[in-house]
């Protein structure tokens, strides 16, 4: 079948809607994806965000659906997002093609009302978008799981966001037992942005010895990236003072002021929530009418649906944000993305990058506003390996335990008994459990049997385990107290009482210390004042103030990986190495500025501390030198690892 024309391959219905729509010519994605998925082969796209990926898979699903005479009784097609607000958006963009093609489209996930679930079970949709949780869950009932047998297609979008953590381990078993129900084998296709590791990600899809195809579409269809690395001047000590922060901290939000005033609509990105509250906060202050506002994961469901409304209409200019904006929701068009501090990965780099330039022709821009000079420096690292393609290689975790026993009380509530052959055949073919023995089997049945309240009997002559008499709701209990296999923090919901509406959350660690009638705090990008405490809620109200506490997250911190901080260490011992040699500080920048993405201005600022600490006889640390330093009581190890 022919790439170029891959919308003339699609069924006339379909066609149709695509000119209706306005969609001209394939991406090349669709023009690579849609012949594929036509002649019904297990595929895995990588490709960046807004190159269509979404639409490269549904079309030549639907039109599968329609050909093989569309609507039956029971689920065709599966669509699995990491993230309910990656769920609402898909189910947003499939509305358009749901009321015209006359296929039911459902959404189910922790928020779906009691009502819509008992119209599911009533009346299936043919298309199912869900998250892998919630994917485990409806297994469990009997009515949905007859369903599932009706499943052809199955598409994973976001995959990267899985494969490498238990959560997608949980996933590839879900997605062998659907295969072991359904009449016929699933197409399976996965959607990701790019990554290290294809091969690893694709096997992972299919699960074990399956062919698959894997399309990849490059991450740099025009990436520009930069470092900047401000330093104070005398105006920003002022400015600090109005914002009450420090003069680094002024230079680094007038820097990105300007940069602002200089496009249409700007991402900047942070990696911590603490740190969007402490940015957005202090540009509430600085300009209180700026069209700006703030986007993570403890915020309001509320506040994040209208931020990302806000910027699909083009009403805010700017939104800080954490990974919650980093895949695929649409909001519209993003012209720069700043990405306050290092991004600490590659991959991490080009997903964020990838937001700006919305559309296949334009320009990615991105720019990196460095905190230091070890930040800038691997920042300068990150950049250089992304713009050559380098990235990080994405492991999947191997055999977890927690996992597999979760399954088998899944399994066990359901058949009663399951001998260590079953279970092995069964589970062995989805690729975390790849290597799995009869004797995982056995150990996972040990631990259930010897677990109070009893999970299991097991029998190891007979190499069977079996589900006790009377233990339905034990084991109901414990499968779905352990769905998630995202850590689970307390938390504290927080209300605003003028509005008489949620604002965001709280951990339970931040509130232990810090939270009691009369203390303010910065959530939203704003100030609060507690009022009271009753149960899990803390009741606020706005303030007028800046000076409130930022409140912390638990878990937030990203890796470097090792090859990212060897290559720092490197970087620092061609510094030294050339400075020993006699070459000037200025030829070193500008040799080092043909290298990576930075000015010859901004690599003196960078290497200005190494030139230092070189001039007064100091080691500097590097890829093969660890430096120990003490100061007072402390203890400073310098190491590139």
């Amino acid at each position: 079948m022919s790439e170029k024309n891959a919308f003339s391959l699609l069924c006339r219905p379909v066609r149709r809607l695509i000119q209706e729509r306005g969609f001209e010519e394939p991406t090349e994605p669709q023009r690579k994806l849609i012949p594929i998925i036509l002649e019904g082969k297990d595929v895995l796209l990588i490709s960046a965000t807004a190159t269509g990926k979404t639409e490269a898979a549904a079309l030549p699903v639907l039109h599968r659906f329609l050909m093989n005479g569309g609507r039956q009784t029971g689920i065709s097609i599966i669509y699995v997002t990491p993230l309910r607000a990656l769920n609402r958006d898909i189910l947003d963009r499939m509305t358009y093609w749901a009321n015209r093609l006359d296929f039911k489209l459902g959404v189910r996930h922790g928020d779906t009302s009691q009502k819509e679930r008992t119209y599911q079970r009533l009346v299936p949709p043919d298309m199912l978008i869900t998250t892998p949780e919630t994917l485990q869950a409806i297994l469990q009932g009997r009515t949905i799981k007859n369903h599932l047998k009706t499943v052809r297609y199955i598409i994973i979008d976001e995959i990267h966001e899985l494969a490498d953590n238990k959560r997608g381990s949980q996933l590839s078993l879900a997605l062998e037992r659907i295969k072991a129900i359904t009449e016929e084998r699933p197409q399976m296709i996965g959607l990701s942005a790019t990554i290290g590791s294809p091969e690893t990600v694709a096997k992972f899809l299919v699960g074990n010895d399956e062919p698959v195809e894997i399309v990849q579409v490059s991450a740099l269809r025009d990436t520009r990236l930069e470092i900047v690395y401000p330093k104070p001047e005398a105006e920003d000590y002022d400015l600090a003072e109005k914002l009450f922060t420090h003069p680094e901290v002024a230079v680094r939000l007038k820097v990105m002021k300007d940069l602002i005033e200089d496009h249409n609509t700007t991402l900047i990105f942070t990696n911590t929530r603490s740190t969007s509250e402490a940015l957005t906060s202090r540009f509430n202050i600085w300009d209180t009418d700026f069209p700006l506002s703030i986007h993570h994961g403890s915020l309001a469901k509320t506040s994040r649906i209208a931020t990302e409304r806000g910027l699909k209409r083009g009403d805010l200019r700017t939104v800080v944000c954490t990974s919650s904006l980093e895949l695929g929701i649409d909001i519209g068009r993003i012209d720069l993305v700043i990405q306050y501090n290092s991004p600490r990965q590659v991959t991490r780099l080009l997903q964020r990058v990838g937001r700006s330039g919305h559309s296949i022709d334009e320009v990615s821009k991105g720019v990196i506003v460095a905190l230091n000079s070890d930040d800038a420096l691997e920042s300068m690292v990150i950049c250089r390996r992304g713009l050559k393609e380098i990235m990080e290689p994405l492991v999947v975790p191997e055999n977890p335990f927690d996992v597999l026993v979760n399954q088998l009380i899944a399994e066990l509530m359901q058949r009663g008994r399951m001998y260590f052959l079953q279970g092995h055949k069964l589970f062995s073919g989805a690729y975390p459990y790849r290597n799995i023995e009869e004797e995982d089997i056995l150990n996972a049945g040990r631990y259930m049997h010897d677990r109070f309240p009893r999970l299991a009997w097991l029998s190891e002559e007979d190499e069977v385990i079996i589900k006790p008499r009377g233990t339905n709701k034990t084991m109901y209990r414990y499968f779905f107290n352990n769905l998630s296999m995202i850590p689970d923090e307390k938390t504290f919901l927080i209300m605003d009482v003028g509005e008489d509406s949620p604002v965001g959350i709280l951990q339970e660690a931040f509130v232990a210390e810090y939270a009691k009638p009369g203390v303010k705090f910065t959530l939203r990008g704003r100030a609060w004042k507690i009022l009271n405490i009753h149960n899990d809620k803390i009741y606020v109200k706005i303030e007028n103030d800046p000076t409130g506490a930022i409140p912390s997250w638990v878990g937030e911190q990203i890796p470097v990986p090792f090859e990212v901080a060897m290559e720092v260490g490197s970087l620092k011992r061609f510094v030294e190495e050339r400075l020993i040699e006699g070459t000037s500080v200025k030829d070193v920048c500008e040799e080092l500025s043909e290298r990576y993405p930075a000015s010859p201005d901004t690599m003196r600022k960078v290497i200005q501390e190494l030139v230092e600490h070189h001039q007064n006889g100091f080691a500097v640390p590097t890829d093969r030198r660890v430096v120990v330093e003490d100061w007072d009581d402390n203890v400073i190890i310098h190491a590139n690892f």
